[in-house]
């Protein structure tokens, strides 16, 4: 008996990185995956063969968060292959250019705010209606270590964070009599192709291949993985957090221990 047996996730964003870390392990206890993604067709359909191939159930589906009308249909169609979704996990995101205020265009901010805060706020509203039926759902937000911090040259992506972990805070209270939990789970530094990139801007290692090269100044001997994220979005889901709604938990290991 999985954890999760009997319910269906929809993880956007879960066909690489942090998101496919999290479609594996919610599969892996017992629920049926609709695995979402934007672009990298091969990598969302590489996920949903090996939750197939280990005897799970899951489909995958395209369409952009920043595009409403078509995660909407997106969501219906889900409620059609597998009857309702009762976990929705907001995970898809981008970064901004990592430029000063004075340096970015509003466009630029708009993109990142369609991203994390109103495609996610869209997504809700379209799995609601299924998942007040459902007795129990849950709705996890992933968010940033960011929001802790703000640090400069990255208000577009701050701004996008911030607003989305809003949105949980105000969706928990009003979702709680339906039996629907909402949660935010806050990474710092992963080892995805993004945390690459960030990495080799932050330090100035243009020449780094993967994030393990920081394993020895990381928190417990090594850099965050997807599966970290990915189990503190499973507890959120799970009957152990049966009681608990409105919460946000930090994944960095407890912060950088030294600069890089």
């Amino acid at each position: 008996m999985g954890l999760l047996d009997g319910r269906v996730a929809l993880v956007t964003g879960g066909g690489r990185g942090i998101g496919a870390g999290i479609s594996r392990r919610l599969a892996s206890e017992g629920a049926t995956l609709a695995i979402n993604y934007s672009r990298g067709a091969e990598e969302a359909e590489e996920v949903r063969r090996d939750i197939v191939a280990a005897g799970g159930r899951a489909k995958t589906y395209q369409a952009s968060v920043a595009d409403y009308p078509a995660t909407r249909a997106m969501v219906d169609a889900v409620v059609a292959d597998f009857g309702f979704v009762d976990i929705l996990v907001n995970n898809a995101g981008i970064a901004s250019k990592g430029r000063a205020v004075a340096e970015t265009d509003a466009a630029e901010v708009e993109k990142l705010l369609a991203v994390h805060a109103v495609g996610g706020h869209q997504l809700a509203a379209a799995v609601l209606p299924s998942m007040r039926m459902r007795g129990r759902g849950d709705i996890v937000f992933v968010s940033s270590v960011a929001t802790s911090h703000f640090s400069g040259n990255g208000a577009p992506y701050n701004m996008g964070k911030a607003a989305m972990e809003a949105l949980a805070y105000t969706l928990a209270k009003e979702e709680r009599h339906n039996g629907i939990h909402v949660n935010i789970a806050a990474p710092g530094l992963v080892e995805t192709d993004m945390g690459v990139r960030l990495a080799r801007s932050m330090h100035g290692k243009r020449e780094m291949e993967n994030l393990r090269e920081l394993d020895a100044k990381s928190p417990f001997g090594r850099v965050c993985q997807p599966n970290d994220v990915a189990e503190v979005i499973l507890w959120f889901c799970s009957a152990g957090a049966g009681y608990v709604t409105g919460q946000r938990i930090e994944c960095d290991g407890g912060g950088a221990i030294s600069s890089y």
